[in-house]
């Protein structure tokens, strides 16, 4: 994660909304030979995205823009959705040039990671003047906050940021944020799950990308999360590198992948001689491995990146295509494995069966439960007929309280609760789904539902 004024000093530093519709002519652009011509269409060949970081100011840029809307399938604001941009003051929100990005995306066909949630940089100075449990508080505020705002539009939120220590003790950095507990990033994850169900949540990180003690220290702690039922989806490598990958970049991949998580490429960007040929090597890695979701760079031209004079990106200053843009191609284009993505809810619990129904209609509910409450997460399926609305009852058990919910109206908060489409997901064609979700209180292990068309 880079802010444009980072040190150079630290060397390394849905989602439902991709329409396909809009989407086609990026990611069907081939030759009349069938290969692939820009990096979007060549991975999604595998199933994946390939991804670029995008500033705010400069999508008035013609060059920039005609490149990002041609190449990338995916898009990552650099500074617009961190703290001290979405927060500037407390309890005021700002989301103007977040928005800004994500409508851009969107209308052009794309997802968008959303970027970041939590980091011991960036903060605004109200959060550095906290501490204890007041900016605990306030932190998971901000996550359920922000979250919540972009609700069903991110396809990926990095929550937390950065919170590993370099060096070889393997722990966790000292920051204002880990002083409030050291199970503020488990709390960040829950807060970020109840607000956006719907996104897969990913934990991001620098000189991780061979296995060392920070990155031992930081699969220690997804592998103690997937064990605990803490909803973690994915782990983010920020691979700024120069002149060479890790030998064991693959296999460090590999063995985050192996505990059933998404490892995804966040940051990409390769300084020096031996540019094209590390870019590829990293290309490679990433389709080797089954749970590589996809790959993307932090910035477009050379002359947008944060490593000034380094020219670590894929495009020129004038935006011409480099010899790493071709070999980054190429790589995409020989193929690989095809990704094996997580479901962005890891449930504690078993899903339901989908319910029967003669209505036109089942449904299904997945829970993400810790102790004293729970995140469910309702699927509705048409049957051989399209539906122009539904409704669905959900009958909790007894202590079981919904204190939320979202993407359908409700009535009633504990016993039978009857859920009903909204304006924007009553229309769904045969055989297809939609969700909603709501958080409550209690235990809603043995959760029932019932599905009802119109």
């Amino acid at each position: 994660m880079k802010p444009t004024s980072r040190s150079l000093s630290r060397a390394a530093l849905a989602s439902t909304l991709l329409a396909a519709s809009i989407g086609a002519s990026l990611l069907l652009a081939t030759t009349s030979a069938g290969a692939a011509t820009t990096l979007g269409a060549s991975a999604a060949q595998t199933g994946r995205y390939f991804g670029t970081a995008v500033s705010a100011g400069k999508l008035g840029d013609t060059t920039y823009v005609g490149i990002l809307n041609r190449e990338f399938s995916m898009v990552t604001p650099e500074n617009e959705m961190k703290w001290d941009a979405t927060e500037p003051n407390q309890g005021q929100f700002s989301f103007t040039n977040g928005d800004r990005i994500l409508n851009q995306a969107v209308s052009n066909g794309k997802r968008v990671r959303g970027h970041a949630l939590l980091w011991h940089q960036q903060q605004p100075g109200w959060a550095q003047g906290l501490s204890g449990s007041a900016l605990r508080q306030a932190a998971l505020n901000h996550v359920t906050q922000v979250a919540t705002h972009y609700q069903g539009k991110i396809y990926a939120w990095d929550v937390v940021n950065e919170a590993f220590a370099d060096g070889g003790s393997g722990g966790r950095r000292d920051s204002n944020l880990q002083r409030t507990g050291n199970d503020w990033i488990e709390a960040a994850f829950r807060a970020a799950r109840a607000a956006d169900p719907g996104a897969k949540l990913c934990y991001n990180d620098y000189n991780t990308d061979g296995v060392n003690a920070k990155s031992t220290g930081i699969y220690n702690m997804v592998r103690d999360f997937k064990s605990r039922g803490v909803p973690i989806d994915c782990v983010g490598f920020q691979s700024h590198l120069s002149n060479s990958a890790p030998s064991d970049y693959q296999a460090n991949l590999q063995r985050f992948a192996d505990l059933g998580v998404e490892v995804q490429i966040t940051e990409l960007d390769i300084s020096g001689s031996n540019q094209a040929n590390v870019y590829g090597t990293v290309t490679r890695a990433c389709l080797a491995v089954a749970r590589c979701a996809g790959l993307t760079v932090w910035g477009i031209r050379d002359s947008d990146s944060w490593r000034t004079g380094e020219n670590p990106l894929l495009f020129d200053g004038n935006g011409n295509k480099k010899a790493a843009y071709t070999s980054v191609l190429d790589a995409l284009n020989a193929g690989g494995t095809t990704t094996t993505p997580t479901t962005p809810t890891t449930p504690t619990t078993p899903t339901t069966p989908t319910t029967p129904s003669n209505s036109g209609c089942t449904s299904s509910v997945s829970l993400d439960s810790w102790n004293g409450g729970f995140v469910a997460t309702v699927r509705v399926t048409a049957g051989s007929t399209a539906l122009s609305g539904w409704s669905v009852t959900t009958n909790l058990p007894s202590g079981a309280t919904v204190t939320s919910g979202w993407n359908a109206g409700q009535s009633g908060t504990t016993g039978s609760v009857k859920w009903t489409n909204v304006g924007y997901n009553g229309n769904v064609a045969a055989g297809q789904s939609t969700q909603f979700g709501f958080q409550g209180t209690g235990s809603a292990d043995g959760i029932t539902s019932s599905c009802t068309a119109g």
